[in-house]
């Protein structure tokens, strides 16, 4: 078995040598990790090559020349572990908001599912509890309200960035029509594995903020997906198909 966990970087210079041991201190069999760092000017990229050589044939890195998306870093990786025969890809943060002790579990649940997520938003999940009121309300109200409302998902975190794929279910995906960027990105994945007729279990996570380094999130990004949500559909719809 070959599990891949691709893991999009910037700025993660301060968690990637914790995250690595974290991961492969989990004691998995088949376990790689494939970094795929966007220019980062802390140093992140050299950071991954000097772990990449510590541990050969275990992690692999991209260089991409700059900020180019969440997105497209996530569909670089996908193709890449599909090459390389992944039976099993994961996607998640650097930044342990995304706790490497959950992978286990969804790997077990990926035996009888297609798609695996990490959910914030099913009883036994949660978010830090640090986070305000308001903030609680937006994230549970973007994620179990509006972007269900409006493409009828059925998944209940659908900006969720914690998944576990089967190799078939990312084979299934027409990766080149995914074109969203940041937490819209999240969501066409999961619009698209609902179209495609996918296995999709949520298991609860509880998802802390992170310690370490300074977070990507802004209002911008927020408002942006919240409107990317209409373009996805109208998108989808125009296509139609898969």
């Amino acid at each position: 078995m070959r599990v891949m966990i691709v893991m999009p970087t910037y700025n993660e210079a301060e968690n990637l040598p914790l995250m690595v041991s974290e991961l492969f201190s989990l004691g998995i069999e088949g376990l790689e990790l494939l970094i795929i760092d966007d220019n980062s000017p802390d140093g992140t990229g050299d950071l991954a090559e000097a772990l990449a050589r510590e541990r050969p044939g275990k992690i692999q890195v991209i260089h991409r020349q700059g900020k180019l998306g969440l997105g497209t870093a996530y569909v670089t990786g996908f193709r890449h572990a599909l090459s390389v025969g992944a039976d099993y890809v994961f996607e998640m943060d650097a930044d342990f908001s995304h706790k490497p002790s959950y992978i286990p579990e969804m790997l077990e649940a990926a035996r009888d599912s297609d798609v695996v997520v990490g959910s914030r938003y099913i009883p036994g999940g949660g978010v830090d509890a640090n986070w305000s009121p308001w903030r609680r309300f937006l994230s549970w109200w973007g994620n179990s309200i509006y972007a269900r409302l409006i493409l009828g998902l059925q998944v209940h975190d659908s900006t969720a960035g914690f998944k576990c794929f089967r190799r078939s279910a990312l084979e299934s995906l027409d990766l080149d029509r995914i074109s969203s960027q940041g937490y819209a990105f999240q969501v066409e994945v999961a619009y698209a594995c609902q179209r495609n007729g996918l296995r999709v279990k949520e298991i609860p996570i509880i998802f802390p903020d992170r310690i370490r380094g300074k977070s990507k999130m802004s209002a911008n990004i927020g408002l942006e997906a919240a409107w990317r949500v209409w373009e996805i559909k109208w998108r989808y719809s125009i296509g139609g198909g898969r």
